[in-house]
């Protein structure tokens, strides 16, 4: 039997296109596999900033995620942002219920333009239920700093934190640091079964077109999973993507604030696997 490696991405919607689960499905298709989705949000927004978020009522959210573990039974899940605890519970239930191989979840907790997201409950309710049930989480500086309390300013701080998330139950942190001072880009990875620390770098690229670079970020490391690769590879190419991405949507013009990046940049075949 032949299929498509899938890969089913659980977040808000973007009405402008360039993050939440419009960037997902483009990250997943660009790379080749198949996206389903389940949308716990609809928010209005562009690339100036977030207007409103409006949550999908969590009975919903919970249907769309059965029709879809039910039927195509996804090789990865991605979650994005999830701003009601109601809804986090439904989600871990889900997981608990379905066991999928991979789950790579992004705390979507402050938007880019610094507008946060989420209540204090829905951060309790996914600490103690959602993360122990993550593959890997992928905090950036600013939603590290909600979940800990704690100033990041520098790689080694970045470390610390990330061994201080792993004990929250996760498989793996990655602490994405494309807000550090200075020409570097530096994200840092542990993970709960191996003692190395990852730390993957980069130089910066001047552009303004970041918009929705966590969530294609995220999604791309679901999609590698999938795919069959190991998480530390699969994180590693996921960069890759990313940078080049970026590197070639930073000459484009799309609104009049933080572009998104290029996920098209390069056509790749539709991936078949046999079972």
């Amino acid at each position: 039997m032949k299929t498509y490696p899938c890969i089913l991405t659980i977040a808000g919607s973007d009405c402008s296109g360039g993050a939440g689960i419009q960037a997902d499905i483009k990250t997943i298709s660009a790379l080749g596999a198949y996206a389903a989705s389940a949308i716990t949000a609809v928010t209005a927004q562009n690339t100036c900033g977030v207007n409103g978020v409006f949550p999908v009522p969590a009975p919903i959210v919970q249907s769309q995620i059965e029709a879809v573990m039910t039927d195509i039974r996804p090789d990865a899940i991605k979650i994005g942002m999830v701003s009601d605890p109601e809804t986090v519970r439904t989600i871990a239930r889900s997981l608990r219920k379905f066991h999928p191989r991979h789950v790579i979840f992004d705390p979507v907790m402050v938007s880019t333009s610094g507008c946060k997201l989420m209540d204090d409950e829905a951060i309790s309710v996914i600490v103690k239920e959602l993360m122990p049930l993550s593959s890997l989480i992928t905090p950036n500086l600013s939603e590290a700093r909600v979940l800990t309390g704690k100033d990041i300013s520098t790689v080694d701080a970045m470390e610390a934190v990330a061994g201080e998330l792993l004990q929250w139950g996760s498989g793996g942190v990655l602490i994405k640091g494309g807000h550090l001072e200075g020409n570097q880009m530096c994200d840092v990875m542990k993970l709960r079964d191996n003692a190395q620390v990852y730390r993957f770098d980069a130089p910066k690229i001047k552009s303004k077109n970041t918009h929705g670079t966590g969530c294609t970020l995220s999604s791309a490391i679901a999609t590698f999973c999938a795919l069959g690769l190991p998480l530390a590879e699969a994180v590693g190419k996921a960069k890759e993507y990313v940078y080049k991405g970026i590197e070639a949507g930073k000459d484009i013009h799309i609104g009049e604030g933080h572009g998104p990046l290029n996920h098209f940049y390069e056509p790749v075949p539709m991936h078949v696997f046999s079972r």
